[in-house]
């Protein structure tokens, strides 16, 4: 049969050496590591990216406006995948008219399918150049969990790596310690007896 003694490292005791005691309240400080300040990293990250993408998305709509066009010229180009978004994968010529200012053309990304002819909703910055739509809430929501989730997780990474360098070190004691109380230990009971 096998007793287990729970909270040995805690009370007095003449087996427990200071490594024990070290080792326990490590414990007990990693465990409130992990599970208040970790989270809570997370939730301040996440916050904060929120905060600075909602920032960002209010400009960029601010600042970009939508307009109904048509594309012209050359079939649309595929954009490499680093350049491109899922939903306008596509470059094309597209005009448009604007009232006072006449008829204008610029290259804007198109949604897939789009053949010349087509009209298609682009979005335009203050100078009239085509650019991507303002990042809407899901997609700031969606920054904003990724970040959170990334700071928690680097938190509990290096609390972990924390934790297995203090049980290294605390290994490394411990053999000392032992090492120290068989040089007391061990001449007595390794001498011949008569």
């Amino acid at each position: 049969m096998r007793t287990r003694v729970r909270g040995w490292r805690w009370r007095r005791n003449p087996l427990r050496r200071r490594s024990d005691v070290v080792e326990a309240w490590t414990v007990l400080v990693v465990a409130v590591l992990l599970f208040v300040v970790v989270p809570l990293v997370g939730v301040a990250a996440g916050l904060s990216a929120h905060g600075r993408a909602q920032a960002l998305a209010e400009v960029q709509r601010a600042e970009r406006h939508q307009v109904g066009a048509t594309v012209i010229g050359d079939p649309p180009r595929r954009l490499s995948s680093t350049m491109g978004d899922r939903e306008h994968p596509f470059r094309a010529q597209v005009r448009w008219t604007e009232p006072g200012k006449g008829t204008r053309t610029t290259w804007a990304r198109v949604p897939t399918g789009t053949r010349t002819g087509d009209t298609v909703s682009v979005w335009l910055d203050s100078r009239g150049r085509g650019v991507a739509p303002p990042p809407d809430d899901a997609a700031v929501w969606q920054h904003a969990i990724t970040l959170g989730l990334g700071a928690a997780g680097g938190a509990a990474g290096v609390v972990l790596v924390g934790r297995a360098v203090e049980r290294r070190i605390a290994l490394r004691h411990r053999l000392t310690e032992w090492e120290r109380a068989w040089a007391r230990t061990g001449p007595r009971w390794t001498q011949p007896r008569m």
